[in-house]
């Protein structure tokens, strides 16, 4: 199983005046922990695109290009591309350039979007947003499978037998298709074959196993090998050297966050006993010491048997030193207790 991070390279506010930290600050951050994960033997780094004042990445192959220049051996994904509102020749030749740069370690993790910030940015009508996806998805998967491309679709001009360059050093360049447990897009991927990167960010990790499940049955049915399936789960989290000192640090920054977006869409307000609920052995939240985020990230891969599992760290602004304290831990103190001991599982 692999394990790794991905960040939405979240942004400090100014309370008192309303104003954002450098968002240049926090992409330089956001390089150094990627820098770090790979330094550790973590085996992939997600980075998000939002268009947001509160986000500072919205170019997620730019940042992670500059990433693959300071890496040697960490896989560099987006998590997720925002497919439905971008031009998939685009997004093809972006990540393919990454792959290029990296030495073969790019991935698209291709998603709606948890925002819809962007779709009136590019001009598209969200009373399109789920045949936009699917047409998208249908165009990009054609371009990864043939240099030249001959497609037709409702929301873009056609393309008539044209070739698109560069091609990756991957054949396929992996894609993934990154879902919050809606089953219309757990058997679009299953059917397609295409890996499934699941969100776990709240309740019980164990509703969503009837997804997973619906995941490999219609992948079976459609005809794809089992053994091929992958799996990730991606969830929020935080260790720190103690409990208690995680729960402290990662309470603050994750009330401000998840209340601004809850006022948003009409969420109740977050609260620190719901937030000490999520972070029992058996809730969603990987926050904790690294022997809680072990035991946590087996109980889960008990439940889904995943191939890949990433925690967010920032979920809400977090100081960069705690960040590169938590990234520190996960790759020297937790990783290889989970490898060990999922390896041991997988040899009975």
């Amino acid at each position: 199983m692999e394990l790794g991070i991905y960040s939405f390279a979240e942004r400090n506010l100014d309370s008192s005046t309303g104003y954002a930290a450098s968002a240049a600050q926090r992409l330089r951050e956001l390089v150094e922990e990627i820098e770090l994960a790979d330094r550790v033997g973590l085996d992939v780094f997600g980075v998000g695109e939002h268009h947001r004042p509160d986000y500072v990445v919205s170019a997620p192959a730019v940042v992670l290009a500059a990433a693959a220049e300071r890496t040697s051996r960490i896989r560099l994904t987006s998590a997720v591309s925002v497919l439905s509102s971008d031009d998939p020749v685009r997004v093809f030749q972006q990540f393919a350039t990454l792959d290029l740069l990296s030495g073969g370690r790019a991935e698209i993790m291709a998603g709606r979007g948890s925002f819809i910030e962007s779709f009136p940015l590019f001009g598209y009508d969200l009373q399109d947003y789920d045949t936009l996806f699917a047409e998208k998805l249908d165009l990009l998967l054609e371009i990864r499978d043939r240099e030249r491309v001959t497609w037709q679709g409702v929301h873009r001009t056609p393309i008539h037998d044209r070739p698109v360059y560069p091609r990756p050093l991957q054949d396929p360049l992996p894609v993934w298709i990154a879902v919050g447990g809606t089953p219309q897009s757990v058997v679009r991927a299953a059917t397609l074959g295409l890996p499934l990167a699941l969100a776990i960010i709240g309740g019980a990790p164990d509703r969503f196993v009837p997804i997973v499940d619906l995941y490999r049955e219609s992948a079976i049915r459609a005809g794809h090998d089992p053994a091929t399936l992958q799996v990730g789960i991606n969830s929020h989290g935080f260790i720190a050297d103690d409990s208690a000192q995680a729960a402290d640090e990662a309470f603050p920054p994750y009330f401000d966050v998840m209340g601004r977006i809850g006022r948003e869409r009409g969420w109740p307000p977050p609260t620190r006993a719901r937030f000490d609920a999520e972070r029992s052995p058996r809730g969603a939240l990987l926050i904790g010491s690294p022997q809680e985020a072990i035991d946590k990230i087996l109980y889960e891969h008990e439940l889904f048997a995943p191939t890949r599992f990433l925690i967010q760290f920032t979920v809400g602004a977090m100081p960069h030193a705690k960040v590169m304290r938590s990234i520190e831990l996960f790759g020297t103190d937790v990783a290889p207790v989970v490898r060990r001991e999922v390896g041991a599982a997988q040899a009975v």
